[in-house]
């Protein structure tokens, strides 16, 4: 039952955010409250999707037997929680880095600079590290893969844009101040637009898989390497999730589990034999403990594989705090 709770509370919370607390206190016209509601009533929909599906999932996991059950790995019982000093406000992506260990790297989405934060597992923000030659035109999702970091301009609301983005360039270190050595990835759909929030890097073969938010069911598309680095390439469907609004995915260190996170619950998917990663990808799963955050939108596995991050844009909260799953 707290999972469906937690589940409705994942639609209530990003509609106030986004519809009623921009007015609230404020005098404004009856027209002007109808237009963001309308604007916001797509991203409600897809979120009651989220609700259904959930439910679905908690019913058939009261008929998993026990042996079944003890494939999700030993969580304690509430997450640890920590302030997040100073704020960072619109937290869209996240990576738990190598080069600087007991550090996340963390993206902001649009509008925002072309940068990263180094935050410690403490919360301290230690510092910022411009990306030259990079445009920050709605950032959505992060992966460290190698010794790579990837950033993801996959987002698209309005479902006008002509072409995506994918930054990648070695990891920094604690000592760096401008990343200039970014190389790019341009890419299409082959069906048009698409809003997308969330990809992975597959650590074998390199090849990239993208999911899509605001299809009725999120798709899954790939992007196969080697990449072009001059052209526009065409992202190839290679599949369908069985959960709509699908907002950040993590890879575990050894690629042998995946979290795909919605706003309301976080799947857990795992490599059987010697699937790929895109095949596991398209098969059965379990839910992971998650703690409802105010517009939770990142979420990746700790580096030493102890457990996994998530961290939320600030929404109406009058904080920011960074959550940790262990194992």
């Amino acid at each position: 039952m707290c999972c469906y709770l937690e589940a409705t509370s994942a639609v209530f919370l990003p509609f106030f955010y986004k519809v009623v607390a921009p007015i609230t206190g404020k005098r404004i016209c009856k027209q002007a409250f109808f237009t963001r509601f309308y604007e916001d009533f797509q991203m409600r929909t897809y979120l009651w999707l989220d609700i259904f599906f959930s439910f679905l999932l908690g019913l058939a996991g009261c008929q998993k037997s026990e042996e079944e059950a003890n494939v999700v790995p030993t969580q304690q019982v509430a997450p640890t929680k920590t302030l997040v000093t100073p704020m960072i406000q619109e937290a869209s992506g996240i990576a738990d880095s190598k080069t600087v260990p007991g550090h996340l790297w963390v993206q902001e989405d649009s509008g925002n600079p072309a940068q990263l934060y180094l935050l410690a597992h403490t919360g301290a923000v230690l510092k910022k590290i411009s990306i030259k030659g990079a445009e920050n035109r709605d950032w959505e999702d992060m992966a460290l893969s190698g010794d790579r970091l990837y950033l993801a301009d996959i987002g698209d609301n309005s479902k006008t844009a002509r072409e995506y983005f994918i930054y990648h360039f070695k990891e920094p270190s604690a000592a760096t101040e401008t990343i200039r050595n970014v190389s790019v990835i341009r890419y299409q759909y082959p069906d048009g637009f698409h809003d997308a929030e969330a990809f992975l890097v597959d650590p074998k073969t390199k090849d990239i898989l993208i999911f899509t938010k605001t299809d009725t069911l999120s798709r899954l598309y790939k992007l196969t390497y080697p990449y072009a680095s001059t052209s526009l390439t065409t992202a190839k469907l290679v599949g369908n999730l069985p959960h709509p609004y699908v907002v950040s995915a993590a890879l575990s260190p050894n690629g042998k589990e995946a979290i795909i996170k919605t706003y309301g619950a976080l799947y857990r998917y795992a490599q059987k034999a010697n699937e790929s990663l895109e095949e596991y990808l398209l098969k059965d799963f379990t839910t992971l403990p998650y703690t409802i955050e105010p517009q939770g939108e990142s979420v990746t596995f700790a580096a030493a594989d102890s457990g996994y991050f998530t961290l939320s844009e600030k929404g109406l909260a009058s904080a920011v705090q960074l959550y940790f799953y262990k194992r």
